[in-house]
């Protein structure tokens, strides 16, 4: 059996260096006639005239940091999430695959995303000491143990275990922090709508992964959708989100963040990821390697 555990892509990791681009979407003043200019006195020259200013581009990282602010002063919310994730297979060909999700979020150390999708039916809980992913379908479950907050709970499955579920970092106090790392570039696209809502329609690069998240215009800058290609993949599959039912003053129950095994469902554990070994020093031989025979070729 298979013991390590992987849901979804851990999004927003990425820092910003703002490139500007032409604002799309803004609404035009009505078109007039246009006028003639009064003709010169004799021997003046027409006056010039000035040159429009050109309107400058929001700044991409200014309006994701809204976006973290914000949701970093909520000490609880919940929002729904439309997932599709590409498989490649035989020839380069793209499957997609569906998964609905919802989550709950409580600060300091609450948790609990319920995925259930075409390939997979999961659930992420940590309750502030424990932090649980039960797969619904296999009927087992395995468990983390933390000494910490919501972060420090992420931050041990990614590091330790390998274990990135998408989505699960809006709940955390480091998202503006993970939020800049390792960027290459940023863009400001222009103004779009997300199911009828406008957006702010933002694009970033990693080294290995291309983002693009679409942020709403209107007094609350929430995130309505999020596309993650992975550049580096071999046909760059992709994975989008559409986020909408946003709560910030829902009714959660504290056994919601409480994980109670089903019957027979089995415990497993989580396999640590393994680390890299450092080369041995120049004329250090490594542990277990077997000496050269002295003597001629063969």
């Amino acid at each position: 059996m298979d013991q390590k555990i992987s849901w979804g892509l851990c999004i927003l990791a990425v820092i910003f260096l703002v490139a500007p681009v032409t604002i799309h979407g803004q609404e035009k003043a009505p078109t007039q006639a246009p006028q003639a200019a009064p003709p010169a006195p004799l021997g003046e020259k027409a006056p010039t005239p000035a040159a429009k200013a050109p309107t400058p581009s929001p700044d991409p990282k200014q309006i994701l940091q809204q976006m973290c602010d914000f949701l970093k002063q909520q000490q609880q919310f919940s929002f729904k999430a439309e997932v599709t994730d590409d498989r490649v297979y035989r020839g380069g060909r793209k499957l997609q695959y569906s998964l609905d999700m919802e989550a709950f979020v409580r600060r300091p150390d609450k948790l609990r995303l319920n995925g259930d999708g075409d390939l997979e039916d999961k659930q992420l809980i940590f309750d502030g000491k424990t932090l649980t992913l039960y797969d619904k379908d296999k009927n087992f479950y395995g468990a983390i143990e933390v000494a910490g907050d919501y972060d420090a709970a992420l931050d041990k499955a990614s590091k330790e275990y390998g274990l990135h579920v998408g989505l699960a970092e809006l709940g955390g106090n480091r998202l503006a922090e993970h939020a800049n790392q390792g960027l290459t570039n940023a863009l400001y696209v222009g103004l779009s709508k997300v199911r009828g809502v406008p957006c702010h329609h933002l694009a970033f690069d990693k080294e290995n992964v291309h983002y693009q998240l679409w942020i709403d215009t209107g007094e609350k800058p929430l995130l309505r959708k999020v596309v993650v290609t992975q550049k580096k993949l071999p046909f760059a599959p992709q994975w989008t989100a559409y986020l909408a039912d946003w709560n910030f003053s829902p009714q959660l129950a504290d056994n919601l963040f409480t994980f109670t095994p089903p019957a027979g469902a089995q415990k497993i554990d989580f396999l640590p990821v393994k680390k890299a070994e450092a080369p041995a020093p120049k004329g250090v031989k490594p542990k277990g390697a077997k000496p050269k025979k002295k003597g001629g070729t063969s």
